[in-house]
């Protein structure tokens, strides 16, 4: 009698299957659509934030976390996602994060919006695509070096802000959702 083979549908190793390719496809398309009739994906509206006299980007983020969080912890509770939470490291979650706000500031989009701007006729946004895909080569080559190196520092492991706030999952989403919304609301009055 044959042993049946092990299921690796989670393994992160293991290849995607075309489901999961199809489906990252649909809502990498229905995603994109949407940052581009939010505005998102404009230079002036991105900008604006920076100099606070456009909310519009805020407005959208928080629309994102909110509806994220509820919705992927809904499903988790449900069984039918399981969290692959990455490693908090925190001397490399700062280097990467300036990296990206200079990016952000000088070209005036973040990778996702620079592909909508792309897709809107901002060629602009090319530079940026060319600027990402530079980067991620070379922080694949120069992966094994940060590992021994950087992330090392701060290395906090797999961590998410309700642990690291010391409060059960359940507590957090019943403090923190109400105060995104009001937040949100706070900010589209004051702001619209």
């Amino acid at each position: 009698m044959k042993t049946p083979e092990p299921d690796h549908t989670n393994d992160p190793g293991k290849p995607d299957s075309a489901r999961q390719l199809v489906l990252g496809l649909l809502f990498g398309v229905v995603f994109g659509f949407l940052l581009q009739k939010s505005g998102v994906a404009r230079y002036e509206v991105l900008m604006g934030q920076f100099l606070l006299t456009d909310f519009t980007v805020i407005k959208v983020m928080l629309t994102a976390i909110i509806v994220g969080m509820l919705g992927i912890f809904s499903l988790r509770a449900l069984g039918l996602v399981e969290l692959h939470v990455k490693p908090t490291h925190y001397a490399a979650n700062i280097v990467g994060g300036l990296l990206f706000g200079v990016g952000l500031g000088v070209l005036g989009c973040c990778p996702g919006t620079g592909v909508v701007a792309l897709g809107q006729g901002s060629y602009d946004a090319i530079a940026g695509i060319v600027g990402l895909l530079a980067g991620s080569y070379l922080y694949a080559e120069t992966s094994g070096y940060l590992g021994s190196t950087i992330k090392k520092i701060g290395n906090r492991g797999r961590i998410m802000l309700p642990d690291l706030l010391g409060m059960r999952l359940a507590a957090f989403l019943a403090v923190f959702v109400p105060l995104l919304v009001l937040g949100l609301f706070a900010i589209a009055q004051l702001a619209p």
